[in-house]
């Protein structure tokens, strides 16, 4: 969208937002407030992963001209509809200069020593995606991953490493894991810290949370900031709730939250997240926090709200898909007198909504965007239980 002056971008998002709650919810809206526009609109992910190629994307003019083959391993994003296409990235604007001068000097390095870079349809390749995250502490982590299949990749990959740690001594977190899998995926991989911490940290108010390399922080971190803010207004706390965070992460929204709760409980599917999730309470000095791994349609049950109790609060932050129709029915047994529904994508939250809809009533409504220049936008709907 960057052929749109941001003013506008906003416009069409608040939009985009209002038609999904209506025409797929088909719910009634109060208390709709004007979208919350982004702090920065370029530098402002805290995240970024670029993919390895051996198949460049080219250009009809680099194709006419012949000679675009002679070079033609590529980083940076995979081109949309052919998962095994790179199009290269010389410059990224989407965080600080950091990220074009770690990933072009990789790239550098592959090209002078004669690396080979991922070949996504034979399965092959060392170079096969890196993972850069910066910090508002001053950290900076990257994840290599290669695929390792021999001694000699082994070298070639320690001595990239080796390189790296000696470049860019700026990075607080430098870390690789041997992917041979057929996805990217690293959830059930052993990533191997090379240099450094096996983590960074990040700040919010006057909390810091620990983000590893398979945590889920949200990629905006001064936006992140003003998203929870919301969050935490809509949830009306008062000292005295017990609160449910479900799709917990790290526990970001749970800590930030917990000061003014009498208790929170955090569900998240991914192991490790929730072990930082702990760690995160620990290190902030916070006691009112439990936390719990698994998916969330199998632990979030009737047994799950007797054993730990009936919540006050809901707080809910599902990925894209949306929230499973089980974890639905727990909520609506759960009955709790607020909600609050955070989402990344307007359009499964309004089918949600329309579920929740015959026991809950919309009373705040809050778009806020995270990803300036793309379609992409968050939104908050606080619900209270009807009479």
């Amino acid at each position: 969208w960057q052929c749109l002056p941001y003013k506008e971008q906003l416009k069409y998002k608040q939009q985009q937002v209002l038609d999904n709650l209506t025409r797929i919810g088909k719910v009634e809206l109060n208390g709709v407030q004007p979208i919350l526009g982004s702090v920065k609109t370029e530098e402002y992910r805290n995240k970024l992963e670029f993919g390895f190629s051996n198949k460049r994307w080219l250009t009809p003019e680099e194709i006419a001209s012949g000679n675009a083959y002679t070079q033609n391993g590529a980083v940076g994003f995979h081109t949309s509809g052919s998962f095994d296409k790179i199009l290269p990235i010389e410059q990224c604007r989407l965080m600080d200069d950091v990220n074009n001068r770690v990933r072009n000097a990789i790239r550098d390095y592959g090209y002078e020593h004669q690396l080979t870079f991922h070949d996504q349809r034979e399965h092959a390749g060392l170079l096969r995606n890196m993972m850069i995250r910066n910090s508002n502490t001053g950290e900076l982590m990257l994840l290599m991953q290669f695929c390792i299949t021999d001694d000699t990749e082994k070298a070639q990959a320690e001595a990239l490493m080796g390189y790296l740690a000696e470049t860019f001594p700026e990075i607080t977190s430098l870390l690789y894991v041997n992917n041979l899998k057929y996805n990217d995926t690293i959830g059930d991989l052993d990533v191997i810290t090379f240099r450094g911490n096996d983590h960074i940290y990040l700040q919010m108010e006057n909390l810091r949370f620990k983000v590893g390399p398979k945590s889920f922080y949200q990629t905006n971190t001064d936006q992140a900031y003003e998203l929870y803010k919301v969050a935490r207004d809509f949830a009306g706390l008062t000292g005295t709730e017990l609160v449910y965070d479900l799709y917990t992460g790290t526990g970001t929204i749970a800590n930030f939250v917990a000061g003014k709760a009498r208790k929170v409980i955090g569900i998240e599917y991914v192991p490790e997240a929730i072990e930082d999730a702990k760690i995160n309470s620990q290190i902030n000095g916070i006691g009112n926090t439990l936390f719990f791994a698994g998916d969330m349609k199998d632990i979030l049950n009737k047994e799950f709200i007797t054993a730990h109790g009936q919540p006050d609060v809901i707080i809910t932050d599902p990925p894209r898909a949306g929230m499973h129709k089980d974890v639905i029915e727990t909520i609506l047994f759960a009955a709790p007198h607020r909600i609050v529904y955070v989402s990344c994508n307007p359009a499964t939250q309004a089918r949600d909504l329309a579920l929740l809809d015959s026991q809950y009533k919309i009373m705040g409504v809050r778009p806020v965007d995270m990803f300036p220049h793309t379609q992409h936008v968050e939104n908050v709907v606080m619900l209270e239980r009807r009479a």
